[in-house]
């Protein structure tokens, strides 16, 4: 009697398509040599050393997929070849934003010293990313932050007689009351602009979930670093610009510091238009936005924290 095992078959119609043309071949081989002997070939062999000689190509392949199991490196059943299994070790993927967690980030300084480790609120620093908020803080810091100056003169503000240019009837002419009309150059303007204020409402909730939102994805890119201060020894523009170089794919750095500014920050960095410094009272969305990186000393760390913490006056 002739017996195929089972195992193997689902072995070697996994490898590839190769393998079960051979099979075929060995089969039909076996069939004739053993015709005499009255030998015996199960019905399920002979099908599937068939079906295995008519792939061709992944999409036969694919066909015989529920005959097949899947081997590991460190799978005991079975021998399977080696090169046809892969070594490469399975890497997580990158953490998800906005779980709430707190962050633990390593504190440096400008000369890259390690300085130890700091842990950042996740309520703070790690909330979802909100597109529709960090739309509506920019559009109220930008609509807020405008003079609404303008101002133009009405008819009772040009300067001109009041006196009837000519007569009303007679003349062939069009009548009119005035020279200081809108129709006249030097004339008054209709529904022009006036001296008026263009902030609007906005809740303190949403402006703050703002500037969490920001941090955020700060945080999130990478582009968040802690320094333990931002002290400078000397005022040298060339110590930032170093320092920034070193950076890698920075173009704009926002450093900002608990308290006052630093006199020697404040001079160094003064003539770079790609650098800029702002205490943690003046943090704000769209200045965020405006920087790929964002430099933050100790102090102003957990002043911004304890600020977020504060609750709302209503």
């Amino acid at each position: 009697m002739l017996s195929i095992s089972w195992r193997l078959l689902r072995s070697v119609c996994s490898s590839n398509a190769r393998h079960c043309c051979d099979l075929t071949s060995f089969t039909k081989q076996k069939i004739h040599s053993s015709h005499g002997s009255h030998s015996v070939l199960s019905r399920d062999c002979v099908h599937l050393a068939e079906s295995c000689s008519s792939l061709k190509g992944w999409s036969s392949f694919l066909s015989c997929r529920r005959l097949s199991t899947i081997l590991t490196p460190t799978s005991s059943e079975g021998e399977f070849p080696s090169h046809l299994l892969s070594n490469k070790t399975v890497t997580s993927s990158d953490r998800n934003i906005g779980l709430y967690q707190d962050l633990v980030i390593p504190v440096t300084n400008f000369l890259n010293e390690d300085k130890g480790f700091m842990v950042l609120a996740g309520d703070v620093f790690d909330v979802p990313i909100r597109k529709d908020i960090v739309h509506r803080v920019v559009r109220w810091q930008l609509a807020k932050r405008q003079q609404g100056t303008h101002s133009t003169k009405t008819i009772s503000e040009v300067s001109g007689t009041g006196r009837k240019p000519y007569q009303q009837k007679g003349l062939g002419r069009a009548r009119h009351g005035t020279l200081r009309g809108p129709q006249f150059r030097g004339g008054a303007t209709m529904h022009g602009p006036k001296p008026r204020s263009h902030a609007i409402k906005i809740n303190k909730k949403v402006r703050r979930l703002g500037l969490k939102v920001a941090l955020s994805a700060r945080a999130g890119e990478g582009k968040l670093l802690v320094f333990d201060d931002l002290e400078l020894p000397t005022h040298k523009t060339k110590n930032i610009v170093n320092y920034v170089k070193e950076m890698e794919s920075t173009k704009k750095v926002l450093l900002v510091d608990g308290g006052p500014i630093n006199e020697n920050l404040k001079l160094a960095t003064q003539n770079l238009h790609y650098v800029n410094v702002l205490p943690s009272i003046g943090l704000n969305v769209y200045s965020i936005l405006l920087h790929d990186t964002l430099v933050m000393s100790q102090d102003a760390v957990n002043r911004i924290v304890e600020r977020m913490h504060t609750p709302i006056n209503r």
